[in-house]
């Protein structure tokens, strides 16, 4: 029994060391690339360091009106994608299941079409929506919410799968609650970690798109920094460094959101 004993002892460490062995190859592996864009980033005319780059930032009027206009287009996207998706996911899902699979694969099919293939089909639809709204970056919604369809797709089907989606809606309209309250109410508190990673995704995705935003003419975030990165490389890396992280800081609040719902969840369970 001790041999035993002594053997699993042994195994559980080595499976240990080789986790962090994993998991510090991975954190090498990804850290090194932004420490050489800060290195670079800060690198002077003379051998030194400076900061200009990075406060070159807040005195470009392009470069700030382009953050404006993606981070409006990310919020946009993130309302009008959960506004469309998660009230269709959930009313397939109860009364017309059969019709699961076509949903996935209408939402899934932007994944096959190239972003070029996209602006050539959409390039005449947009000149009726210019027509109709005006040259405003903020149209690039309807072209965004296509994109990140696919991904935020599996999200909130992650978070409705291990849901029992029917009992908690029977439940809900047996003591009198409108489907837009089974909705609000009760299914929207239970999925929150699965929306909150659909609209990281989906902010990402806006974050970081270019080819459709740059064949349309419009300047956001990522036609910017290609603009600058032809001018003055250190700032377009400086800037694209900031976004990288703070992509890294909402991924932190959504894990911290996502923990302190569990925790409350389990409070009010006992």
């Amino acid at each position: 029994m001790v041999a035993m004993s002594g053997v699993a002892g042994r195994r559980s460490s080595g499976a240990a060391a080789l986790r962090w062995a994993i998991l510090l190859s991975i954190g090498v592996y990804m850290l090194l690339p932004l420490l050489a864009m800060l290195e670079f980033s800060t690198r002077g005319i003379g051998g030194g360091r400076s900061v200009a780059p990075w406060l070159a930032i807040g005195a470009n009027d392009d470069l700030l009106r382009s953050i404006r206009v993606s981070l409006e287009l990310s919020v946009l996207t993130v309302v009008v994608m959960l506004l469309l998706l998660l009230p269709t996911m959930v009313w397939v899902q109860l009364r017309l299941p059969k019709l699961l699979r076509v949903v996935e694969f209408v939402c899934v099919l932007p994944l096959t079409i190239p972003a070029i293939v996209l602006v050539v089909g959409l390039a005449p639809v947009y000149r009726w929506v210019w027509g109709l709204l005006g040259e405003s970056p903020n149209t690039l919604t309807f072209v965004y919410v296509v994109l990140v369809l696919p991904f935020a797709y599996r999200a909130l089907a992650a978070g409705l799968g291990a849901l029992d989606l029917v009992t908690l809606a029977e439940a809900g309209r047996s003591l009198g609650c409108s489907w837009l309250g089974v909705i609000w109410r009760i299914v929207v508190p239970n999925i929150m970690g699965a929306i909150m990673s659909a609209a990281l995704i989906s902010v990402a995705l806006v974050l970081g798109e270019f080819t459709i935003s740059s064949l349309l003419n419009f300047e956001t975030l990522q036609v910017v920094i290609n603009l600058l990165g032809k001018r003055d490389a250190s700032i377009a890396v400086a800037v694209s460094l900031a976004a990288l992280l703070l992509a890294t800081a909402l991924l932190f609040l959504l894990s911290f959101i996502d923990q302190s719902g569990r925790a409350k969840a389990r409070v009010s369970d006992q």
